[in-house]
């Protein structure tokens, strides 16, 4: 049974001639009166009666006909559907992304997305990269923001460099500003009480470790918060965070940001996706959008509205920060 001899079925039950039901499909009656035959002999019943020249539904063609009506619905439903994911009138991207871009890069980038394609869900994944990974390879996510390098024993994945991020200190207009003529050095900070994410945050792992190349280990007043927890904290006079830059942004002006000193600290955020699966045709759209903004999105190396080229790569794994 093809939708062809169904749609012919259909006509003929509606026209209730074969002439006229062959001009309405735009084929020629002879072709029209072999499909319905051809139909008939796989359903081993008769659909129409012919007597005299009037055509009429037998028991079995009435018994055909809303079913037969309902399936090429059903077909032109799915036809149109996908039309409509293929023109990003719809779909669906799973997106994955560390606290900190979720609070500092997604929310201008997914907006920009989102007036282009308002008919595209987007499910966003809030996590560390290890975990994020892990959602990339068990198929649970099309794409996700990572910070570079990737952490170890990676699956195979291609990255693509989005933008290179500076870093800041955040601290309470309440408290004495840190470091000294308008920038914070990494030394500073040995006499800085600290509020401090908890462990897996990239930005944790980045901050430590350089306080330790400087010579000294950093002082918590509090540790263990995520962004949010991390910022009310640095409200509360508690300490200084050092966060990226867009975070900061965001913060609000009852927050002190201060740069760090040259050369400072950066990291490298990148959009992954498996290495071995293409994604959707909206996940790469979103890539597209995305990509397009980072070249000159806010908060990026080297001033507000610069960052690094994007540049690509394949990986089976890495070293480095975790999350955040």
């Amino acid at each position: 049974m093809h939708f062809q001899q169904l749609t012919y079925f259909v006509a003929v039950a509606e026209a209730k001639h074969f002439t006229r039901a062959a001009e309405e499909v735009h084929v020629s009656q002879p072709s029209l009166s072999q499909q319905i035959k051809a139909l008939e002999n796989e359903l081993g019943a008769e659909l129409f009666s012919r007597a005299r020249g009037n055509i009429a539904l037998t028991d079995a063609g009435e018994a055909l006909l809303p079913l037969a009506r309902r399936i090429l619905a059903d077909a032109d439903t799915a036809r149109h559907e996908v039309q409509e994911l293929v023109q990003l009138r719809r779909g669906r991207i799973r997106l994955g992304a560390t606290p900190s871009i979720c609070t500092g890069l997604l929310p201008d980038m997914l907006r920009a997305f989102h007036d282009l394609h308002p008919g595209v869900q987007l499910l966003i994944e809030e996590g560390g990269s290890h975990d994020l990974v892990r959602g990339l390879a068990r198929g649970a996510l099309d794409l996700a923001f990572l910070v570079l390098p990737l952490p170890a024993a990676s699956p195979a994945l291609t990255t693509v460099e989005l933008l290179q991020e500076d870093l800041v200190v955040l601290s309470s207009p309440a408290r004495p500003a840190p470091g000294h003529e308008g920038s914070v050095r990494i030394a500073d900070l040995a006499d800085e009480p600290m509020v401090m994410f908890r462990h897996g945050y990239d930005l944790r792992e980045l901050t430590v470790a350089a306080c330790r190349a400087e010579g000294f280990e950093p002082s918590f007043t509090v540790e263990g918060g995520e962004m949010d927890a991390v910022l009310g904290f640095v409200r509360a006079g508690l300490g200084i965070a050092v966060v990226p830059r867009m975070v900061a942004v965001r913060a609000g002006r009852d927050l002190r940001t201060t740069p760090l000193a040259s050369p400072g600290l950066r990291r490298t955020i990148a959009l992954a996706h498996r290495s071995d699966v293409a994604p959707p045709r909206a996940a790469r759209e979103l890539q597209r959008v995305l990509l397009a903004m980072g070249a000159t999105g806010p908060g990026a190396a080297g001033g507000p509205n610069t960052a690094a080229p994007p540049a690509a790569s394949s990986t089976a794994g890495g070293s480095g920060p975790s999350g955040g």
